[in-house]
């Protein structure tokens, strides 16, 4: 008896020593920045970044960690310090619920072994999260509210009352930020309409239908099937449709995207994605799909990182601005960084005054400017928000 509880007490600092160091580790080897700050701009570009009113991201993975993000950390890409030092009013916090093995652009099993659930384990997370995708789901949601909690100068976006609030709010004082909360995935619902309820209630306001593989709702756009939205996935598009929540079609298949268009009561959000024209990969939009998505009404985000817009990244994501601009028009281009989604970016937060500084040489007059990093985020969530 005497050895057995040696034994388990051995595995208990092990694992006490696991939660401490593992999670920063893996964080630090996902997530790295090509660059660090401080980063410098012209003097002319960073006093028109100091006068914007409204600069908004939408799409950050960064609870997946296990960071507090009302402190300012050493690693990764966004925290609620960081967004107040770069003058961020708008952050969408997206939930990353499983990933699989050998992640990659082209194709994809759900089958494969999952990333999450040893991270979920080590982060010393509830073992009712270790295997149950719902759950992780929920507790990343509860995560966010009680970081907007103890912080008490953020705003949880639900409603359209409550970005009228941060409006406000940010007159009078630019500390006030505001946070939104989406999935990345539809298989964290675990093939259950309540689930959509469930989420809705825990302040979830965009799902993407799908992330890196197939799963109830239809095909991924790195999956294996290609294939659009099943009969499931129609449903689950009319219950959110009915609450409000956003379907997000980043990482969709294009047959899922077409199928949301036509049966969508709502506008779309492409939260993160790079455009076809300017580095032609599955992962981006066709021209073809960007003009349908302006014509719903819908807006869409530009990624940061290589995989999306190509290298050099910087030139890269004005280029990918510029052609939305161009194609559709400058109200339905914004910022889709994916800040802390498991990529290297050539910055963080606190770098994208570099953005307004490329569109300024680029010859982006200072009200489409405005548009891009944040104007068009406020206006369109003040027209569609319930």
């Amino acid at each position: 008896m005497k050895k057995i509880l040696i034994a388990l007490l051995a595995l208990f600092l092990l694992y006490v020593i696991a939660i401490s160091t593992i999670p920063s580790y893996i964080e630090n080897e996902r997530n790295p920045v090509k660059s660090s700050g401080p980063y410098r701009v012209s003097d002319e570009a960073q006093a028109f970044y100091d006068s914007l009113d409204f600069i908004a991201d939408l799409h950050c993975d960064a609870l997946l960690w296990g960071r507090d993000l009302t402190e300012r950390g050493d690693r990764g890409h966004v925290d609620f310090p960081r967004m107040r030092e770069a003058n961020v009013a708008f952050e969408m916090f997206t939930i990353v619920s499983k990933s699989p093995s050998g992640q990659n652009m082209q194709q994809n099993s759900a089958e494969t072994f999952d990333n999450i659930t040893p991270l979920t384990i080590v982060k010393g997370e509830s073992p009712f999260n270790w295997f149950s995708l719902i759950n992780r789901t929920l507790s990343q949601s509860s995560d966010l509210n009680d970081f907007i909690s103890k912080d008490g100068r953020t705003i949880f976006i639900q409603s359209k009352a409550d970005l009228q609030k941060l409006i406000t709010l940010r007159a009078e004082d630019k500390n006030t930020i505001g946070a939104m909360l989406g999935i990345e995935g539809a298989h964290a619902l675990e093939g259950d309409l309540l689930n959509i309820d469930r989420v809705f209630e825990a302040g979830v306001r965009m799902i993407g239908p799908t992330h890196f593989f197939d799963n109830e709702l239809g095909g991924s756009a790195h999956g294996e099937s290609g294939d659009g939205l099943t009969e499931f996935g129609k449903a689950a598009v009319r219950r959110m449709n009915d609450l409000g929540i956003f379907v997000d079609l980043a990482h969709s298949s294009p047959a899922i995207a077409d199928d949301v268009l036509a049966i969508s009561t709502q506008p779309v959000i492409v939260s993160h994605t790079g455009v076809r024209a300017v580095l032609d990969s599955q992962r981006n939009l066709s021209d073809e799909q960007i003009k349908k998505i302006a014509e719903k009404g819908g807006i869409i985000g530009v990624a940061f990182f290589d995989m999306a817009v190509g290298e050099p990244e910087l030139p890269n994501i004005i280029a990918s601005i510029k052609h939305i601009r161009d194609l559709v028009g400058i109200e339905y281009v914004a910022l889709g960084s994916d800040y802390d989604g498991s990529v290297a970016v050539p910055f963080d937060i606190t770098g994208l005054p570099l953005i307004v500084e490329g569109l300024l040489k680029e010859g982006f007059t200072k009200t489409e400017i405005r548009a891009v990093m944040g104007e068009n985020v406020k206006e369109f969530f003040l027209k569609n928000l319930r």
